[in-house]
């Protein structure tokens, strides 16, 4: 039974993780309605751009170490605003309304360039952050077995519940969560209504990048290395995730990640890492499969 807890509350930290991702990335494509490949480029960046941004600091600048981890935050939220703008404007604009395979390649194609950049600006080298809150809080101690999450983890899990939770609130309470709604429904009924649709266009589109560089940062800073070429697996796993729990409601999206995440983590724990994405990717698509309703609707529409 300890064994068991300790998997649950390993799953609890990577469902949060999963779980911001998924509500930004229902965010975007609620209005885009095509899939984006460099949502995951933008979650790998951010994290890499915050480590690489904190490494100049330490070295160069000789801050301390909140200093330059606070400089390296801030650098990767202005990152991921600067590209979420520049998606929203020459990627998902001009493309949105033409045929899926257009974004989906011009999103491609963006995913490499940000791993590119990653890679480049890294020279192709790992850089570490030190152990950061590593401190282990303990939940249960039996047979010699303690039942633990660190600070860092607990410290992830309730800033990115806090943050669901508001997202939440103001799509539901908001004027923006209204039109965003409208807009997601109907974009020609909305902009007749009077909404200003390209400005809830680009407004979610970099409020979903924000999102991805949100969660690219709580895991630079758990993890303390976010490869340039993490962004590709998370942001697959993130694509058919969010599939499940359901495009049109970012909430739902965020609770079928989390369910994702415990999964993998139980995986993990009880059965062959090796084989784990196999087997994730597996149950998602006999769950998309059974769902073929959702995916049709999706695609059909504008």
């Amino acid at each position: 039974m300890p064994y068991f807890l300790q998997q649950v509350l390993n799953g609890l930290h990577m469902g949060a993780l999963y779980a911001l991702l998924a509500f930004g990335y229902a965010l975007t494509n609620g209005v885009v309605r095509r899939t984006n490949l460099a949502y995951g480029a933008v979650f790998a960046f951010s994290g890499q751009t915050m480590i690489l941004v904190a490494v100049f600091g330490w070295y160069v600048l000789w801050l301390t170490l909140p200093a330059t981890v606070v400089l390296g935050i801030v650098a990767a939220f202005a990152y991921a605003i600067l590209i979420g703008m520049i998606l929203a404007r020459s990627v998902f604009s001009p493309l949105a309304r033409r045929t899926p395979n257009a974004v989906v390649t011009a999103t491609l194609g963006a995913s490499i360039v940000l791993m590119e950049l990653g890679r480049i600006a890294a020279e192709t080298r790992d850089f570490w952050l030190p152990p950061m809150l590593a401190e282990p809080v303990v939940f249960l101690m039996a047979d010699g077995f303690r039942v633990t999450l660190t600070v860092i983890q607990l410290m992830n899990c309730a800033l990115i519940v806090l943050a669901l939770a508001l997202a939440t609130l103001a799509l539901a309470r908001t004027g923006f969560g209204r039109s965003w709604r409208a807009v997601c429904d109907d974009p020609r009924a909305a902009a007749m209504c009077g909404v200003d649709v390209p400005a809830v266009f680009n407004g979610a589109i970099v409020a979903g990048g924000l999102a991805a560089a949100t969660a690219g940062i709580l895991a630079a800073l758990y993890f303390g290395n976010i490869s340039f070429g993490t962004g590709l697996v998370f942001g697959l796993k993130i694509l058919f995730v969010a599939a499940v729990g359901g495009y049109d409601s970012p909430p739902r999206a965020a609770l079928g990640a989390a369910v994702f995440g415990m999964a993998e983590a139980l995986w993990s724990g009880y059965f062959p890492i090796e084989w784990r994405d196999a087997a994730v990717f597996a149950a998602l698509i006999v769950l998309l499969v059974l769902r073929p309703g959702d995916g049709e609707t999706h695609a059909a529409r504008p």
